[in-house]
């Protein structure tokens, strides 16, 4: 299992923008947002989720509080008005980081397709 920014981050070796965490889940503001509301959603521990891909149902437990933390920081947060979760999966689903990871976006309409899609 290859060593990630995440990694990094869960460890406290890069700081991140703190948003929510509990025992389980970690998450943090976007670098890079594409929302005026974007974060990024991680387990603390990847347990060979390198992607969704890899989900088996030894999983279910932490993809299940992963979309529960989801609910809880769109709650704290009064996203209220919508938000929209994705998680890119492989080179061609746009992932970057070999960890699972899902983000949420809020803040403007969000178009459907996504841009670059058609």
């Amino acid at each position: 299992e290859e060593e990630t920014i995440f990694h990094k981050m869960v460890k406290g070796y890069i700081p991140v923008d703190k948003i929510y965490e509990d025992e389980d889940v970690l998450a943090f503001k976007d670098i890079n947002p594409q929302a005026p509301f974007h974060c990024l959603v991680i387990p603390r521990k990847m347990q060979g989720l390198s992607s969704l891909a890899k989900a088996t149902d030894e999983h279910k437990d932490i993809l299940g509080k992963l979309m529960l933390a989801v609910a809880k920081i769109a709650e704290k947060n009064k996203l209220e008005k919508g938000f929209r979760t994705v998680i890119n999966t492989g080179q061609e689903g746009g992932q970057t980081v070999n960890y699972i990871h899902i983000h949420i976006l809020a803040g403007r309409e969000l178009k459907w397709p996504p841009a670059g899609t058609q």
